[in-house]
């Protein structure tokens, strides 16, 4: 399987800007993250993310990691946010390395894992839905737009709605055109570790680090790993060689600034929606990156500004649908479609809960403690 780089592919590397984005504008304007240097990390492991999978693998930023970070304010300060980075890759790698996510299989069936898979799609939704509602009516002619192009390979849907969001944007501000804050100034990313200290890391992982691990077990290696799999027969991967490249990606993205970051199961589906089938949109998206990163990086919150929430909210809620369809073969046991309900429903609101819950309900059945 060869990467491609076709207009689809250019297409379908868009598809995951609906959290991409306002995760990124939070932790720069809100956690004070330097832009060049996280952009210029999502950019690098974007590249080897695409030419080591050869897949649409995502890499995009942790969402209960993100979310605890953005709403801490100035109390988390950037040196936690990477502390909270390299517990991140400390954990994953042992995990991936000792075996241990192959004991963690046995417990973990189809029904828990189609649950994490429609609690996403459902939380996906809703999340969408809620952007929309800024401009209602603008985010209904960006959702029919979707539907009508979805399958288009002439005109892919996210090109429509880039060029719906801006020309609104454009429309509604017209001064943005003669801002004078898109200018080109080159910046090349530093070290950003000197100033951490022991302190930092601890802070990090109990604050936020350990939080997000029944998140990233339920969805970024459970479901990711039955996603990928399900779409891309071809290129299997494993629970142990995903939780391998969680640690790998974390350790290195604090580096020169970075965030904690994961390959997300919905951060794949919203790829392979809008047109990706091949590592080459991860290409194509990591290098565009790295051209803001370095030529744009103070630049990059007035051009992610432009794309009106409600577009942000369009594709959310299409990446929703393809996910939450995606759980449609639980089993056909009463017992297994109780499991993935359970687990749905705890999971939209908490993915980790979700994820314990499910396990739990599998093995009081398993174990006759609960007859349905």
């Amino acid at each position: 399987m060869k990467n491609k780089y076709s207009l689809n592919e250019w297409a379908g590397a868009l598809g995951d800007l609906g959290t991409f984005i306002p995760f990124v504008l939070g932790y720069i304007t809100i956690a004070n993250i330097e832009p060049t240097g996280m952009l210029f990390s999502f950019g690098v492991m974007m590249i080897c993310s695409g030419l080591f999978y050869k897949t649409p693998m995502p890499i995009q930023p942790m969402k209960a990691i993100g979310g605890a970070a953005i709403a801490g304010g100035a109390a988390i300060t950037p040196q936690i946010i990477w502390g909270a980075g390299l517990f991140t890759g400390v954990f994953w790698l042992f995990v991936g390395l000792s075996g241990a996510t192959r004991h963690i299989c046995k417990i973990v069936s189809k029904p828990v894992i189609r649950g994490i898979v429609l609690g996403l799609g459902m939380a996906f939704m809703l999340e969408g839905i809620g952007r929309m509602k800024s401009e209602f009516l603008l985010g209904l002619v960006g959702l029919a737009i979707a539907f009508y192009l979805l399958e288009s390979r002439k005109f892919p849907a996210m090109f429509a709605l880039l060029i719906l969001g801006f020309a609104f944007s454009l429309v509604k501000n017209p001064e943005l055109l003669q801002s004078d804050w898109l200018k080109a100034e080159m910046r090349i990313p530093a070290f950003a570790l000197k100033d951490m200290a022991w302190g930092d890391f601890v802070e990090g992982a109990i604050l936020l680090g350990i939080p997000q691990i029944p998140l990233t077990l339920g969805n970024a290696i459970f479901a990711l790993t039955a996603e990928n799999n399900r779409l891309f027969p071809e290129r299997p991967v494993t629970e142990k060689k995903i939780s391998i490249s969680h640690g790998v990606i974390n350790l290195f993205s604090p580096i020169f600034g970075g965030i904690p970051v994961c390959h997300g199961a919905g951060g794949l589906l919203g790829h392979t929606r809008f047109g990706a089938k091949t590592g080459g949109a991860l290409v194509i998206l990591g290098s565009v990156t790295i051209l803001l990163a370095v030529f744009f990086g103070e630049a990059v919150v007035g051009i992610l500004r432009m794309l009106p929430p409600s577009i942000l909210g369009v594709i959310l809620f299409v990446a929703g649908i393809e996910l939450a369809y995606s759980a449609r073969d639980s089993g056909a046991e009463k017992s297994d479609f109780y499991v993935v309900l359970v687990t749905a429903a705890f999971g939209i609101t908490n993915m980790g809960a979700g994820f314990l819950a499910g396990v739990i309900l599998d093995q009081m059945i398993k174990r006759k403690i609960i007859r349905l």
